[in-house]
C-alpha cells in the first residue's frame, strides 16, 4: 500500500493538472456514482490526510464537494494530455476527471465517494495527525497520547494503526524503528522518546517526498537500512536483518529489524 509520502505526491501530480481548471466531463466508474456527472466543476486543490486523498471542487451551483478516495493495494492516479492513450486497461478505471488541459485517471482505487466538504471530518477525523500536515505542536502532543496510550501493546502494530499517526505504512515502519534503534516487534513502552521518534519519522517521509524514492541511508546502492533485507548483514554492524508480522489478525504486515542495533 503506497505510504504517506507517495500519497502526498499523487495529490500534487493532480494539484499540477486540475487545481484551478474547469471540469470539461467527468466518469464515475462505481455503481452508487455511476450517474453523478461533475462538468462544469472547477477543481480547487487535493489535500491529503496520511493515505486518504481529497480532491475538494466548487460545483456549477456553488456547492462545495470532495472527491474521496483511497489508493488501497492496487492504485493508482495518472494523468495525461487530453487524447492521450491511457497508461492502462478501461477496465480498470474507477474515476475520470477531465479539462481542457488534462485527463487525470484513477485506476483500481479501493475506495470512490462523494460527500460535502464541509463533511470530510466524517472520513479522516478518526485518523490520528497527519505527519506530513500542518504538524503543530498539539499535533505531536495528540499523537505521542495516542501512541502511548497502551504501553503493552506491539510497537509496530500501534505505528501501522492510522488512528494513531497518520501516514506510516512498512516502509517507515522499519526504516524509522531502526534509526531510533528500537525494535518494532516490542512494546511501545521500548519506546524512549516518542516525540522524538515521530518527528524524525516525519522528516523521513518529507526526504522522500521531495526526492520520490526511500533513501535513508544516503547511499543510493544501499537505500534503506533494513526494509526487505531479511537474511542479508546489517549495514551498520553485520548482524543478519531479521522479519516478522505485526498487526491485527488478518491485517498482519511484514516488519524488519537488526536484532543487535534493535535489541527487545
Amino acid at each position: 500500500m503506497p505510504e504517506g509520502d507517495a500519497v502526498r505526491r499523487t495529490a500534487d501530480r493532480l494539484d499540477r493538472a486540475l487545481a484551478g481548471q474547469l471540469l470539461t466531463g467527468s466518469d464515475l466508474r462505481v455503481p452508487r456514482l455511476a450517474t453523478t456527472d461533475l462538468t462544469g466543476a472547477v477543481v480547487e486543490l487535493t489535500a491529503t490526510h496520511g493515505k486518504h486523498l481529497l480532491t475538494r471542487m466548487t460545483m456549477p451551483d456553488g456547492a462545495p464537494l470532495t472527491l474521496h478516495t483511497h489508493l488501497k493495494m492496487e492504485g493508482s492516479w495518472r494523468v495525461i494530455a487530453p487524447g492521450e492513450r491511457w497508461p492502462g486497461p478501461a477496465a480498470d478505471a474507477r474515476v475520470v476527471l477531465r479539462s481542457e488541459r488534462a485527463e487525470a485517471i484513477g485506476f483500481r482505487l479501493g475506495l470512490v465517494e462523494l460527500l460535502p466538504t464541509a463533511a470530510e471530518a466524517s472520513v479522516v477525523g478518526h485518523l490520528g495527525p497527519d505527519l506530513l500536515g500542518a504538524w503543530t505542536d498539539a499535533d505531536r502532543a495528540e499523537a505521542v497520547a495516542r501512541l502511548t496510550t497502551r504501553p503493552d501493546r506491539v510497537l509496530g502494530e500501534a505505528l501501522l494503526d492510522q488512528t494513531v499517526v497518520a501516514g506510516i505504512g512498512t516502509i517507515w515502519l522499519a526504516e524509522s524503528c531502526f534509526v531510533h534503534g528500537v525494535c518494532p516487534i516490542g512494546p511501545v513502552a521500548g519506546l524512549t522518546d516518542p516525540a522524538r521518534f515521530l518527528n524524525r519519522a516525519r522528516q523521513m517521509l518529507q526526504a522522500a517526498m521531495r526526492t520520490g524514492r526511500p533513501l535513508t541511508t544516503g547511499d543510493r546502492r544501499n537505500p534503506v537500512w533494513v526494509y526487505r533485507r531479511q537474511r542479508q548483514p546489517c549495514l551498520r554492524c553485520r548482524t543478519i536483518i531479521e522479519a516478522g508480522s505485526v498487526g491485527q489478525p488478518g491485517r498482519e504486515r511484514t516488519t524488519y529489524w537488526c536484532p543487535r542495533c534493535q535489541p527487545r
